[in-house]
């Protein structure tokens, strides 16, 4: 198990910026258990009395499951549209994607309960890699309320990684981004998410039939870039691993300060953000100090309830904490599809991001990254999923005295996996799983470093809201 690095003071911990600061840390673990329980009971408690199935639309217009009918009338968040399309932040999945969790009607608020934990085994082979326990988890809950013409709703999202991770995360290799001290990158690690994923209200007003207007304001909260976030994506969201694109697609999905204004007519959405470009620091526990200074424009269409089309720009100032003079341009593509097959469920996502950065003496380096990922589920709980990564990246060395520090290297990962569930509980699902991976590694002094073809590996129990 990895030890948990001394917890530095924040450089400016002075009584000023104290004051700017929203919250100041909750410093305990413990009050991150009781904050996530205080969600979950409550809910749980009303779904012995409520119809609380999994939610799962099917692309034609009479699949409405029985006892869902409430949900689906009521619309998304931003416009007149089946509910099951809001995925993260404001972004939109296929109509078809099911929507997993406790639904409620609590009186004129539709409400939904959702969420996972995992406990994990991870074995992360080659010269590089590392043996560790970590524990990946996420609850949201969301509320929704018609007050015509408006409709009003409210986002809550935790996570307890940052008490059962440790601020170093956990061993991934090829992953890159973000910090455990402030003073060294994470590499072949992935960063915990903060307690706060997300605290976030959305207004939208309807303007005419099929076209509303919305605002979003998250502190924090998810601008306008990219696809969902990997961890409500249908096709990711059972799969342990983070992907290694994540930080050229949808790494932006907790950014402390964001302010999203949009239009949505039929299936089309056009919408801007301002934010702040800068990532999480390694202190998980508090919520900083919005900056809203970097932009992003997505334009969003969903020709058929089985796709979800995005294509987005974003101007980040500053995102990394550790190259505070280094600003990021990024461009995202995405597709995602969602069948029902009959048989079974599958989604796939393919996406392609490019980080254009701007080093010193104005110079640019561009790099890209390309994913493939899906997902297969059977009514009877097994659930099979994979992933195909191919990254261009130039922070896999950082000793300056290496020869190759801060050169790009064109990386790639596969992996395989599922989960079954073994049983149910309440309205929880318990599932065993496993998942495999390779580093493919075309440059031999990336071989040289890591060995010819890391293979890793991860054993895992899973919790989830069913």
């Amino acid at each position: 198990m990895s030890s948990l690095p001394a917890r530095e003071p924040k450089p400016d911990a002075t009584p000023a910026a104290r004051r700017r600061s929203v919250l100041v840390s909750l410093g305990q673990p413990k009050v991150a258990v009781m904050l996530m329980l205080g969600l979950l009971l409550p809910f749980a408690a009303l779904a012995q009395e409520h119809d609380h199935s999994m939610m799962d639309h099917s692309t034609s217009a009479n699949a409405e499951h029985e006892g869902h009918d409430h949900s689906m009338a009521a619309g998304g968040l931003l416009g007149s549209y089946a509910m099951t399309r809001d995925a993260s932040g404001t972004s939109w999945q296929p109509d078809a994607s099911p929507h997993e969790g406790i639904h409620l009607v609590l009186g004129d608020w539709q409400t939904m309960l959702h969420g996972s934990m995992t406990g994990v085994f991870d074995h992360q082979g080659g010269r590089r890699g590392n043996d560790d326990f970590f524990s990946s988890s996420m609850l949201m809950a969301m509320a929704r309320r018609e007050l015509s013409p408006v409709t009003l709703g409210l986002r809550a999202m935790m996570s307890l990684e940052p008490a059962t991770n440790g601020a170093n995360g956990y061993p991934l290799l090829l992953q890159t981004g973000e910090t455990a001290d402030g003073r060294t990158p994470l590499v072949d690690r992935q960063h915990p998410h903060d307690l706060f994923m997300e605290l976030a209200s959305t207004a939208s007003i309807e303007l005419a039939e099929q076209t509303s207007a919305f605002v979003y304001f998250g502190l924090p909260g998810e601008p306008a870039i990219g696809p969902p976030a990997f961890v409500h994506r249908f096709a990711a969201m059972e799969n342990p691993e983070a992907p290694i694109a994540h930080h050229w697609l949808d790494s932006t999905h907790i950014s402390y300060g964001v302010a999203t204004v949009g239009l949505v007519h039929g299936n089309a959405k056009l919408e801007g953000s301002v934010f702040t470009g800068r990532e999480p620091d390694q202190h998980r526990y508090d919520i900083e100090r919005p900056r809203f200074d970097s932009y992003a424009l997505r334009a969003s269409w969903n020709p058929t309830p089985e796709w979800a089309l995005q294509a987005s720009f974003a101007a980040l100032k500053s995102p990394e904490q550790l190259e505070p003079n280094v600003d990021v341009d990024r461009i995202t593509l995405s597709a995602l599809d969602a069948r029902d097959l009959g048989f079974a469920h599958w989604e796939t996502t393919l996406a392609w991001g490019e980080n254009r950065k701007t080093l010193a003496a104005g110079t640019n380096r561009s790099l890209d990254a390309l994913l493939l990922e899906s997902a297969l589920a059977w009514p009877g709980g097994l659930t099979a999923f994979t992933r195909f990564e191919r990254v261009r990246e130039d922070e896999l060395f950082v000793d300056p005295a290496s020869p190759l520090h801060g050169k790009p290297f064109a990386v790639g990962k596969i992996s395989l996996g599922g989960v079954y569930d073994v049983a149910r509980w309440w309205s929880v699902a318990v599932g065993l799983g496993a998942v495999g991976s390779v580093a493919v590694l075309p440059d031999h002094r990336l071989r040289e470093a890591y060995g010819d073809a890391p293979l890793s590996g991860m054993f895992f129990v899973r919790l989830k809201l069913r």
